[in-house]
């Protein structure tokens, strides 16, 4: 059974990741705006006085359909071109539905509050965590964290809610609870808690501390198990 867990958790890893930064990405996309090529009107007065001057620009302009590769953004490289739909906002978490692979999954997701490492300031890939519902797989209220770095191989990570705290065990950038029956008190501690503090090691040894503020979870949580029941 566990062994069946961990090969089903790997597999939506990589998922999670893009579903992930997708679902971040989505009000910034919603910002973006293409400008007016007004500028191409002008060039037709240049090519009077230095008509030779043409031929060499022309060259350059090949770099251009480089460019093109640009839209595929995580938002489009998500398994099976899903790009998440924000169901509701409820503080920093989102309540998404997705459908990679034509499997439809439900989710709520959060950065966090603060962060820190030690040594500090070290970079890091986006963090956040993701409670994920996939009736595909039976699966219901899975917590997974991704922590923007490879953690140091076999170490695990832990996280603290109030007066709990659960052993996670780690593979690459993501964490997942360690024992699978406390999941759902788990669960229950982050809909009644005020924030969740994720520790781990990277394979570089560098400490991090993620604490994410818990406020608004339960009715993410709600909203996305109203779409995928």
């Amino acid at each position: 059974m566990r062994i069946q867990r961990l090969r089903m958790q790997r597999q939506w890893r990589f998922v999670f990741l893009l579903l992930g930064v997708a679902a971040m990405l989505c009000p910034a996309r919603a910002q973006q705006s293409t400008p007016a090529t007004a500028p191409s009107a002008a060039t037709p007065a240049k090519p009077k006085p230095k008509p030779e001057a043409k031929p060499e620009v022309k060259p350059a302009k090949p770099a251009a359909p480089a460019a093109a590769a640009k839209p595929a953004s995580p938002a489009a490289a998500v398994a099976g071109g899903a790009q998440p739909k924000l169901l509701g906002q409820y503080g920093v978490w989102g309540a998404y539905t997705a459908s990679p692979g034509g499997k439809k999954i439900c989710f709520a997701l959060a950065k966090p509050s603060s962060s820190e490492t030690n040594p500090p300031n070290r970079p890091r890939n986006p963090v956040y965590i993701f409670i994920s519902t996939r009736p595909a797989d039976k699966v219901a209220n899975e917590v997974s964290v991704v922590v923007g770095y490879p953690f140091k191989s076999g170490a695990e990570a832990s996280a603290q809610i109030g007066a709990n705290s659960f052993p996670l065990y780690t593979q690459q950038d993501g964490a997942w609870i360690k024992n699978a029956s406390e999941e759902a008190k788990m669960v229950d501690a982050m809909r009644g808690g005020d924030t969740a503090v994720v520790k781990g090691v990277s394979a570089k040894g560098t400490q991090s501390t993620d604490t994410f503020t818990l406020k608004g979870v339960a009715q993410a949580l709600d909203r996305a198990g109203q779409e995928c029941k």
